[in-house]
């Protein structure tokens, strides 16, 4: 699938969303899906992880049905990312995902040490903004992603902070 960087979005996040955030992130993330779609973004890139990944994606897939030519592009680190998962539930949502999405992009066949980070660096290198969920923490990969996307000179969103429409111009 080809796209343009110019109209596409990256997503990271945590795989476990806070206590104080778990009913106010998906409320954010659709709100700020919405807002950059009508800015003329219609491309969005999620990494396929448990967690913030799997919510991003599938509330593309929702802002899909009520728009026309927007797309889920997935960025995979591995064809077996899930070979180590025990939750059956995530494997059904992780399949449903892959079955739903526009593209895939695999980074590489096999698990090894490097594949996240290197997804991750596809990711931004393949957006011209990044949609984030940094919590506090501040470290992991997605702390390395969002440093990663502003080296780059990419507007970052963190939905975990308070203003965090600030980057495309609303509060």
């Amino acid at each position: 699938m080809e796209f343009s960087k110019n109209h596409s979005i990256c997503f990271t996040g945590h795989r476990q969303i806070l206590g104080k955030h778990i009913h106010i992130i998906p409320a954010r993330l659709e709100r700020t899906i919405m807002h950059l779609i009508r800015l003329g973004y219609k491309n969005f890139i999620a990494g396929g992880a448990v967690g913030f990944d799997m919510i991003a994606a599938e509330t593309v897939l929702l802002a899909r049905e009520y728009n026309p030519g927007v797309t889920l592009f997935l960025a995979l680190p591995c064809r077996d990312q899930t070979a180590r998962w025990k939750n059956p539930s995530d494997i059904e949502r992780y399949n449903r995902l892959l079955h739903e999405a526009d593209g895939v992009h695999y980074i590489q066949d096999t698990y090894s040490s490097t594949c996240m980070h290197k997804r991750n660096r596809w990711m931004v290198d393949h957006s011209a903004a990044c949609v984030a969920y940094l919590n506090d923490t501040g470290r992991g990969g997605t702390a390395y992603t969002v440093k990663y996307a502003y080296e780059q000179d990419l507007p970052v969103v963190n939905l975990a902070n308070s203003s965090y429409l600030e980057a495309f111009g609303e509060e």
